[in-house]
């Protein structure tokens, strides 16, 4: 049974910084890609980031490039989402899924297994 842990999440004034990481789990696949979407009340789940399994091909919404940073490690089973100069607009429920195949999307219907989910707060 596949199981996605996130961590890392809390109240952070804007212009702060957070790290969010995610434990992957329980499952057998050699190759797959890691993602971030958050949740804002009120609002679809969107894109955040995507990661390949070398960890050489990333993608990130625009709205968060060059603030952002995903990041794994395949040995620990472990992806990690460096958030800097944090915004009030980058409050949402953040999650980190599984898509067990080698393509990165950003639709998270590509998305198998989902975590449940860390709250992220900016205050301004």
């Amino acid at each position: 049974q596949v199981q996605l842990v996130e961590s890392g999440g809390g109240l952070v004034q804007a212009g702060g910084s957070l790290r969010l990481s995610c434990a992957a789990s329980g499952h057998t696949f050699s190759r797959y890609v890691m993602g971030w979407f958050r949740q804002a009340p009120g609002k679809e789940r969107e894109f955040v980031a995507a990661i390949n399994w070398s960890g050489g091909n990333t993608y990130y919404a625009d709205s968060v490039k060059g603030r952002f940073t995903i990041s794994r490690d395949n040995a620990k089973n472990m992806v990690y989402l460096q958030m800097r100069s944090l915004k009030p607009e980058d409050t949402a429920v953040y999650y980190c899924a599984l898509r067990p195949v080698q393509s990165i999307v950003v639709v998270t219907t590509g998305y198998d297994y989902w975590g449940q989910g860390t709250q992220v707060t900016v205050s301004s």
